[in-house]
């Protein structure tokens, strides 16, 4: 297996520039076309956890659609071979000290680069 080809690399960097933009600009579009449309994607939530692609889909209808810009550090981003990839963030956003981390899986599909899993949660800075 090789790791972090560089074209490969690529291409889930750009699919991960584009659900963050989609993300913070509340792109509902988009956000549900970046997520394996089946009933086996997960995405745990800091509040909530979502089983299949219609729940994923159905929270990001009803979730709100301010404050949602952050920034992002410590990313690491690794091509496991060439369709799998594994998506690893902090975030902070302005006028909270908590920390966000966030964690994807993401698999080349005949569709493109899709998540398969995400895991979203928050801690206390001194944690």
């Amino acid at each position: 297996m090789i790791l972090d080809d560089a074209a490969v690399l690529e291409e889930v960097k750009a699919a991960f520039a584009e659900y963050e933009q989609a993300l913070i600009s509340n792109d509902v579009v988009t956000l549900d076309k970046l997520f394996w449309n089946d009933p086996r994607v997960v995405r745990y939530g800091a509040t909530e956890n979502l089983y299949g692609y219609d729940q994923i889909a159905e929270f990001r209808k009803q979730r709100p659609s301010k404050g949602l810009y952050r920034e992002l550090r410590n990313t690491v981003i690794t091509a496991h071979g060439p369709d799998l990839a594994t998506a690893w963030t902090e975030f902070t956003r302005p006028g909270s000290e908590r920390i966000g981390r966030q964690s994807q899986v993401w698999a080349r599909r005949p569709e493109g680069w899709r998540i398969v899993a995400a895991h979203v949660s928050l801690m206390d800075p001194a944690s």
